[in-house]
């Protein structure tokens, strides 16, 4: 699955889909963006809380951006 196409799936679940989608595609791609990257930011800070180790926190905080 694409980044499109869940973001497709995310608006036709929401209820935008096509009204909004048709209308302003650009932003709602870059809304969505949004809302991954702070979802994103809070697990990581999940994760630096919850291990005992930087080093392990790290490695996990890089595999959830996607830098493994």
């Amino acid at each position: 699955m694409t980044q499109e196409d869940i973001i497709i799936a995310m608006a036709k679940e929401a209820g935008l889909w096509p009204a909004v989608t048709d209308t302003f595609p650009k932003e709602l791609e870059t809304f969505a963006k949004l809302i991954a990257a702070k979802e994103q930011d809070r697990c990581c800070s999940i994760v630096f809380s919850q291990c005992e180790s930087d080093n392990v926190a790290q490695r996990t905080v890089d595999a959830i951006r996607g830098k493994a």
